[in-house]
């Protein structure tokens, strides 16, 4: 059973950073495109990064280029989401995704969320 668990989340003042994790079992990370995706308040569900892992390729969202950076840690099967200058805009929910074909909002498999609230 493909399982996504995130934490890391946390009250942060504008300019300081937070790391998400995303503990994945079920499958290994090179297998799948894995991704970060947040939903911030009253707003639609926003792509924020992904990882092409057949081609090897990144993506990031215009809004947090330069600033965040997803990596992983095969051994630990782990996704991280590393945020730095963070904005009040950056206030939302993240989630975590997981899918073996693409990763968009129809990625298959999607983690509970953890909650980065952004201060000014």
């Amino acid at each position: 059973e493909v399982q996504l668990v995130e934490s890391g989340g946390g009250l942060v003042q504008a300019g300081g950073s937070l790391r998400l994790s995303c503990a994945a079992s079920g499958f290994t990370l090179d297998d799948y495109h894995i991704g970060w995706f947040r939903r911030g308040p009253g707003a639609e569900v926003e792509e924020v990064s992904c990882r092409n892992s057949y081609e090897g390729i990144t993506y990031y969202a215009d809004s947090v280029k330069g600033r965040f950076t997803i990596s992983t840690d095969n051994a630990k099967n782990t996704v991280y989401l590393q945020m730095n200058a963070l904005k009040p805009e950056d206030t939302a929910v993240y989630y975590c995704v997981a899918d073996e074909y693409l990763c968009t909002i129809s990625a298959r498999y999607w983690g509970k969320g953890t909650l980065v609230t952004v201060s000014s």
